[in-house]
């Protein structure tokens, strides 16, 4: 298979499944059903959709704020309007070609603000990794308020506890003999990978050299409030959700998380598994697709219409580079 007929089904494959989603969810549903769903998606408070939009752009912000933190170690302080445009941007782009937004962010930060992109791409990473710490201890808050809930999402999604631990532990001894190789190896390829590596650890090591922890601290909290309070105040928009405990929406969180990492912003997907979580909490299938469906168009309509601004903004704003 040549690398451009891989390029177009990276492309294609996950939007498609996205799009064979939302039909299973449409066609899952009764019409009587439907005219309910679109009823409670009609009615919906807009004050509270435009304050998740809001407490989303908040996160943003506080990321391209974070960023620099991890940016000034390597002597780097990029402008924090082009951080929010270009992180922006990023997001834009994933939910056109999944995990495109981090190449895409790393190359606009060298375009616009001279950071090697081994380097910027090092401090995504380190994001990354933070992000996953900050979503198991999410998962773990949710486990202590509603275990056997999570742990039966996880199994009728196909995802055991002991198949994610084999898995995890495959995928770390794969990575450490594959270093071992490439550390012992002289050609030409590896040379370049090793030097690729070494401007991406000094990315990821900048969390340990930089001098704002507690700041950098303080916004990773900030950022993760953000995603659990975008889901929040949604619960405000369904009568049916309004009296959500905190246990259960990040039940949800938590299986809209796993849907969001695995296809393009969660088309098809999200809706579908925040129905199933909130199921369990005795919510109708009508008034968690309308609760599901108004989260992932907000926030998705949000990430369209800023990315696009970004898009077309950033090289303006930047005109005299």
């Amino acid at each position: 298979m040549n690398n451009k007929l891989k390029k177009i089904l990276k492309t294609i494959l996950p939007i498609s499944l996205g799009v064979f989603l939302v039909w299973y969810s449409y066609s899952s549903t009764s019409p009587e059903d439907r005219q309910q769903i679109i009823l409670h998606i009609k009615e919906a408070n807009m004050f509270w959709v435009g304050l998740s939009i809001f407490i989303g752009i908040v996160s943003h912000v506080s990321r391209a704020i974070r960023w620099n933190y991890l940016l000034e170690p390597l002597g780097y302080r990029p402008k924090i309007i082009n951080n929010v445009f270009i992180i922006l941007i990023s997001y834009f782009a994933n939910l056109l070609i999944i995990r495109s937004g981090e190449i895409l962010r790393a190359t606009a930060l060298n375009t616009y603000e001279d950071v090697p992109f081994e380097k910027g791409f090092g401090t995504i990473v380190t994001e990354r990794v933070i992000d996953v710490i900050m979503l198991l201890l999410v998962i773990l808050t949710a486990f202590l308020f509603q275990a056997e809930i999570i742990l039966g999402i996880l199994e009728e999604n196909g995802i055991g506890l002991v198949g994610s631990i084999g898995l995890i532990g495959a995928g770390i001894l794969g990575l450490v003999i594959s270093i071992r190789i490439i550390r012992k190896s002289t050609s030409a390829f590896a040379m370049r990978i090793k030097a690729f590596l070494k401007g991406l650890l000094d990315g990821i090591l900048s969390i340990f050299k930089m001098k704002q922890k507690g700041r950098f601290i303080f916004h990773t909290i900030l950022i993760w409030a953000c995603y659990i309070g975008m889901f929040w105040v949604i619960k405000f928009t369904v009568p049916e959700t309004e009296n959500l405990s905190l246990g259960a929406l990040l039940v949800a969180f938590v299986a809209g998380a796993f849907a969001m990492a695995t296809t393009n912003g969660g088309l098809g997907l999200f809706p579908i598994v925040v129905t199933a979580a909130l199921s369990f909490f005795g919510i109708s299938k009508t008034s968690g697709d309308a609760y599901g469906w108004i989260m992932w168009t907000a926030q998705n309509l949000m990430i369209v219409i800023f990315g696009a601004i970004s898009f077309l903004v950033l090289p303006l704003w930047n005109r005299n580079r």
